[in-house]
């Protein structure tokens, strides 16, 4: 089978792997479609591992992906199922392989209908999903999300569709504030060309916003968070930052008293809950993160859709690759 694996930062090499074999409740899935994740690009792909660490695990980076069920030795799913599969924790590649073997835990069923580049986007934005589940009722609540990207975006869809009075999106690429109104935000803001913190006041009548989704990883975006909460509003920490300290304005923090809130879907006991939810949304025609696909290449381009990611060129949101 053909398989992706990091052989330096930065660098991919397309190898012939062996085709795994299922264990007993296991299934064996032809990958079809495998996307890059933000998180692939700063904690794999860009990071310098020691000499030692190369070449990197099979398949990895790579989190994202759904294909056909080939060989079932479970009842859960059966031949010939589309599914969304999450190479979780312990699982012996990554996603960026033609075959992968999963258990019905890190399964998720997709209908036989639709493109499954769109549907693979139910995952990133259905761990969203969970963390906008824990903000309560936004009915009337403004809502700010630090990050456009497509987690940040996924944040400004599902707030506005769940009622935020207002949803403001900021980011310093303007053609992402762009989307952001796309994906139905009220007010956009581009840090880089105007102060955040007066502008959110100014919408605001001076009290910040009730809720604040962190949506990039950087620790000038978790104290931004803060500096935009209304006092004992909620930040929701869903960015995952490189470094494991960073520095917190605490008099700021102390001042503002907010609930912080971290959510990361892939840590729950069962981290497919939210995805199979986001998948019935879609499918309803609630929502549709599907409409984030802005680039689609074949999986020997994997190298330049990471770096096309890596860099934000062409006006990138999401690249899917097809195996």
């Amino acid at each position: 089978m053909k398989a992706a694996r990091l052989v330096s930062p930065r660098q991919f090499e397309i190898i012939d792997a062996e085709v795994p074999t299922p264990e007993d409740g296991q299934c064996l899935i032809r990958l079809e479609k495998l996307s890059v994740c933000g998180s692939d690009i700063r904690h794999e792909y860009s990071h310098l591992f020691p000499e030692e660490h190369y070449p990197g695990r099979l398949g990895a980076p790579g989190h994202e992906c759904a294909g056909v069920v080939v060989e079932s030795r479970c009842q859960d799913f059966q031949e010939g199922q589309r599914v969304i599969i999450y190479p979780g924790r312990g699982s012996d590649s990554g996603g960026l392989v033609e075959y992968i073997t999963s258990g019905p835990n890190l399964m998720c069923a997709l209908p036989d209908e639709g493109d499954l580049a769109e549907w693979v986007l139910c995952q990133p934005s259905g761990t969203v999903l969970y963390s906008v589940q824990q903000m309560g009722s936004l009915l009337g609540k403004d809502v700010a999300v630090v990050g456009q990207g497509v987690i940040g975006l996924s944040f400004t869809m599902l707030t506005a569709k769940l009622g935020a009075r207002r949803v403001i999106g900021i980011d310093p690429l303007d053609y992402r504030l762009d989307w952001s109104k796309r994906m139905g935000a009220t007010h956009t803001i581009n840090p880089d060309k105007d102060n955040v913190v007066a502008a959110v006041e100014e919408l605001t009548g001076g009290r910040g916003v009730d809720v604040v989704a962190e949506a990039a990883g950087y620790p000038d975006s978790f104290n931004t968070a803060l500096r935009l909460v209304a006092q004992f509003g909620k930040v929701m920490v869903f960015g995952i930052q490189s470094d494991e300290f960073i520095p917190v304005e605490h008099e700021l923090l102390m001042e503002r008293q907010p609930t912080l809130i971290p959510t990361t879907g892939g840590r729950l006991i069962d981290p497919m809950a939210p995805i199979r939810t986001m998948v019935d949304l879609k499918q309803r025609g609630w929502c549709d993160p599907g409409q984030m696909v802005t680039h689609r290449l074949p999986f020997a381009e994997v190298q330049r859709a990471f770096e096309l990611y890596e860099g934000q060129q062409d006006g990138i949101i999401k690249v899917v690759m097809s195996i």
